[in-house]
């Protein structure tokens, strides 16, 4: 197959086998990548068996988090509110006794 891509958007590899889920991959430089916590130092050659979904065509950074949506929605709402609230007299109206 031996097509080029980037692992994790940033690192080149070359694509030796694809399945469904998983591909084989040949590293084309050296990196340092995690592996169920630990830090592994892959080599060039080294051949490693990554998801689908860590490989991209083109050299990008991974996209940044974004903050919970709701955490989000709950912030812009509480904006709105500061900025529309009229302050409001504590004075009671005229009621007569």
């Amino acid at each position: 197959m031996s097509e080029i891509r980037y692992y994790k958007g940033v690192h080149r590899v070359r694509v030796a086998t694809q399945s469904e889920a998983y591909f084989i991959v040949e590293a084309l430089e050296d990196f340092e990548d995690q592996n169920d916590d630990k830090r592994v130092q892959v080599k060039k050659g080294d051949r490693r068996i990554v998801p689908v979904e860590t490989l991209f065509k083109r050299k990008t950074l991974p996209p940044m988090v974004k903050e919970h949506a709701y955490e989000l929605k709950m912030e812009k709402k509480l904006m709105q509110l500061l900025t529309s609230e009229k302050p409001r007299d504590n004075k009671p109206s005229n009621i007569e006794t």
